[in-house]
């Protein structure tokens, strides 16, 4: 019998907000729990009055997009099958968020052939050039996850190139730097969160997992510390919604490792005066509330600067004819 069930505000064509259940195995991360409070003593914290949402603050994010799958031969490959490439179209950029207004800073589009073909060389079409990116062998991986991660790295180096420009211009004003997704590869950026919409894992044993529902909005979790492949400090923050099942409004704040506690904590108190005021609305976003509105105007100019899939389909095929 079901006694209750809550319907989730995002759009199913989008997936699952949050894809981890109770029943999940335990994640294998290293959690580290007491970075601002003993586990015995966690609890919701609401926003410290003392704390005011800095003047200025970049957004940034990137988007990536596979126009085509493709076979490179060398000539020396005689009857061998070739070697499998991907080439794929990626942009990042930039918003700046101030009292006044919101701007488009910095934004750079870009085009790559990604293959493990030692001799491969760029591709020169009609509509723009794809760059040879060359990645070597893994046995350990399938050849699409090998140029899956390559085409991430890559666009990973351009999102810290375009934030990286984008803080020259302002030298000046405090900011805070808003990555959207996993901090991993950008955590050396000075003043820089990551943003983190939806949940594969939960990271926190049963009984501090239960705190993340008991956040109110605007309330997060106590700091803790979660290593996998890297390290980072985290917290979990529930911004504003309307209410609904336990994890509905939740997303994932991470920051260095590298920073010392006192640090951390008084990132974690600024994202709780800083995002909320950012988050979306179920009427205008079908991921309300975690895709913040200046992510979701970037993304759609960085998709519209990816260009034509069609167009540029067609013109790989008449330069590999």
């Amino acid at each position: 019998m079901i006694v209750k069930f809550f319907v989730d505000a995002w759009d199913p064509s989008y997936g699952v907000g949050n894809d981890a259940t109770p029943t999940d195995p335990e994640s294998s991360a290293s959690v580290v729990a007491d970075v601002e409070y003993e586990p015995k003593d966690w609890r919701p914290i609401a926003a410290p009055g003392s704390a005011r949402p800095p003047d200025t603050v970049f957004f940034i994010d990137g988007v990536r997009r596979t126009d085509a799958h493709v076979t490179v031969l060398t000539e020396s490959a005689g009857d061998q099958p070739g070697d499998l490439g991907i080439c794929a179209s990626y942009a990042a950029g930039v918003v700046r968020c101030a009292p006044a207004a919101a701007s488009l800073v910095s934004l750079e589009a870009r085009r790559g052939l990604f293959t493990a073909a030692s001799k491969a060389e760029s591709i020169v079409t009609s509509a723009g050039t794809y760059a040879a990116c060359l990645s070597a062998p893994d046995p350990d991986q399938s050849p699409a996850q090998l140029l899956s991660q390559s085409i991430q790295r890559q666009l990973g180096q351009l999102e810290v190139a375009v934030a990286v420009a984008a803080r020259a211009g302002n030298p000046v004003d405090p900011e805070l730097l808003i990555v959207d997704g996993p901090l991993r590869g950008r955590d050396h950026l000075p003043m820089t969160l990551g943003f983190i919409k939806s949940h594969r894992t939960h990271y926190l044993p049963a009984d501090l997992n239960a705190v993340v529902g008991q956040l109110s909005s605007g309330d997060r979790t106590p700091v803790f510390r979660i290593g996998t492949s890297w390290e980072r400090h985290t917290w979990y923050l529930r911004l504003p919604c309307r209410p609904g099942a336990p994890w509905t409004g939740v997303v994932r704040v991470e920051c260095s490792a590298q920073l010392p506690t006192d640090e951390v904590v008084a990132l974690a108190n600024l994202s709780q005066a800083t995002l909320p005021s950012y988050a979306s609305e179920e009427h205008k976003d079908p991921r309300a509330p975690q895709n913040l509105y200046p992510i979701a105007g970037l993304e759609n100019q960085l998709r519209r600067r990816l260009g034509d899939r069609e167009l540029l389909t067609r013109a790989l095929r008449t330069a590999a004819a």
